[in-house]
């Protein structure tokens, strides 16, 4: 990569969004690493180095998005690339769900998205050039008992995309999405190890996946050699979804 150029990355203090940061940072891209986990993303920013440059924003609020963004565009190359990866679970099943569940999980999982990809487009659409990666997830695909709210907050997501994809396209910015299966992430690793190996029997390739399987398609989805992949949902679940 030669040109300078930056992704922002939502939920970027771990999990996924810091594997997804590590290997773009890899790649040369600047990232603009958003979280609301302030100390998080200094100890990543550590790990990862200079390209990884943090930023506090609570993608739930639309004047904090709107003030992270206008500093990230002040201060960093041009924003060539988003990951819209913030995103939180309240499981329950449907008749124990309370509506501030529902409410929080589809505010942060794609409201979130809404409020991010908003601000950002404009400045994609004025360079007539970007590409957007949303991180929905396979229970999109396939549904999840007890995860009515996520599911249906990640279903959104690849609405959203195809949308996106169509109406930014004439501008030169593409919008894909990603669909994780079980990731071995914090939220992963605190459940009993009966439950994860539950998890890993329903796999046709037999194990979780890594935050690194998910960061290296957000990494080619986000470069020049998947020019011509728009609209696509791309499953990295090992097979759950077949």
């Amino acid at each position: 990569m030669t040109d300078p150029r930056t992704a922002v990355v939502t939920g970027a203090a771990r999990g996924i969004g810091l594997a997804v940061s590590r290997r773009l940072a890899a790649d040369g891209w600047t990232v603009a690493a958003c979280d609301m986990l302030d100390e998080q993303l200094a100890a990543s920013a550590k790990e990862v180095g200079p390209l990884y440059r943090p930023f506090h924003m609570d993608v739930t609020d639309e004047a904090d998005v709107n003030a992270a963004c206008e500093r990230i565009l002040a201060e960093n190359p041009p924003v060539l690339g988003l990951v819209n990866n913030a995103g939180i679970t309240r499981d329950s099943l449907l008749m124990r769900m309370d509506a501030e569940a529902w409410r929080k999980v589809l505010t942060v999982n794609l409201t979130g998205a809404f409020l991010v990809t908003k601000t950002l487009s404009k400045t994609m659409m004025r360079q007539k050039a970007g590409s957007i990666v949303n991180i929905s997830s396979v229970v999109a695909l396939v549904g999840s008992a007890g995860q009515a709210n996520y599911a249906a907050s990640k279903a959104g997501l690849i609405g959203f995309t195809k949308s996106l994809a169509r109406e930014l396209a004439p501008r030169n910015i593409r919008v894909n999405a990603i669909a994780p299966g079980f990731i071995e992430t914090e939220m992963t690793l605190n459940l009993p190890e009966e439950v994860r190996r539950g998890y890993a029997e329903r796999i046709p390739l037999g194990r979780m996946g890594r935050p690194e399987d998910v960061a290296e398609l957000a990494a080619f989805l986000l470069g020049d050699a998947s020019c011509y992949l728009n609209g696509t949902v791309i499953p990295v679940d090992g097979g759950l979804s077949t």
